[in-house]
């Protein structure tokens, strides 16, 4: 028969060495790095994942992010070399490379974006205020971040921070002066659209000045072409009816006066009233028209 107190002592010991084992045993996980405290004391940094042991009791863990972290940094204003304001929106990206100093500078995560916020905006206004505003918008920004990058980068060693990578996001003139730049533009370029209009009204002018001469150069030459034209043919037809009036007057006669009771008989609001006995009327009484010969009888 078994002792009920020895079993009962088994258990507890049982228990205990679980609960030993239980204390003595940690995790360290891909995305993080473990520092092992003893007695407050830091010890060496575990930076391997796996599984890992410490003394139970009297040794306690504190786990440190191995991932890239972000840092958002307020947006600023930076006076440029050229006087100018700029507001700059920057951002950095670190890791934290050495736990220990890590934790006896800064401690935690949100320590760390404090004090490395504040080294970032003194190298922001280090470096930006010794370039011009255009050096910072356009010319030199890639070099300007870089700069920016070294400076927080050696500061930011002695918390154990390695810092990745440091960008500008934007860089701008403050909303006061972006207004007034844009209505100064503004005003520039309507001025040039003023400008551009005038110049091509004037020439628009000029054209239309030049096209109007030259179509009344034309109209004039076409016109005394015309009236030169109309009095070659009127002088063709006075010659056609001198020559028909000198080989028969008679016949030239009666065919004139044929036109005249054409025109004269036509229908129209003027009215003539004539003597039947008018020589108008001349041919109605007498086919020679009373100028001719009447021809002898057969």
């Amino acid at each position: 028969m078994k002792n009920p107190v020895f079993g009962g002592v088994l258990a507890v010991l049982a228990v205990i060495a679980l609960v030993v084992v239980y204390s003595s045993a940690f995790i360290v996980n891909q995305t993080q790095q473990a520092l092992v405290l003893r007695l407050g004391e830091p010890l060496e940094p575990v930076t391997t994942p796996g599984l890992h042991w410490k003394a139970p009791f009297i040794d306690s863990v504190v786990y440190i992010d191995n991932r890239i972290l972000d840092l958002e940094n307020p947006s600023q204003e930076v006076i440029a070399s050229d006087q100018k304001r700029i507001v700059v929106d920057a951002f950095a990206r670190y890791r934290i490379t050495n736990p220990l100093r890590f934790y006896q500078a800064v401690g935690s995560v949100e320590a760390a974006n404090s004090r490395l916020a504040t080294v970032l905006n003194s190298a922001l206004r280090r470096v930006l205020g010794e370039n011009t505003f255009i050096a910072v918008v356009r010319d030199q920004r890639e070099n300007l971040m870089r700069q920016i990058g070294e400076q927080v980068n050696r500061e930011a060693a002695a918390f154990g921070i390695t810092v990745v990578d440091v960008r500008i996001r934007r860089a701008d003139l403050p909303e006061a002066n972006s207004q007034a730049v844009f209505q100064r533009m503004q005003t520039e370029r309507q001025r040039e659209a003023a400008e551009i209009r005038a110049q091509g009204n004037e020439a628009a002018q000029r054209l239309r000045a030049r096209a109007d001469r030259e179509a009344a150069i034309v109209l004039a030459e076409a016109n005394s072409k015309g009236e030169q034209l109309r009095g070659e043919g009127d002088a063709e037809r006075n010659r056609i009816f001198a020559d028909a009036f000198g080989r028969d007057p008679d016949f030239f006669t009666f065919y004139r006066s044929m036109q005249a009771y054409e025109a004269s008989m036509k229908s129209a609001d003027t009215r003539l009233v004539l003597s039947p006995d008018s020589s108008f009327f001349r041919y109605f009484r007498d086919p020679f028209g009373g100028t001719a010969a009447k021809p002898a009888a057969n």
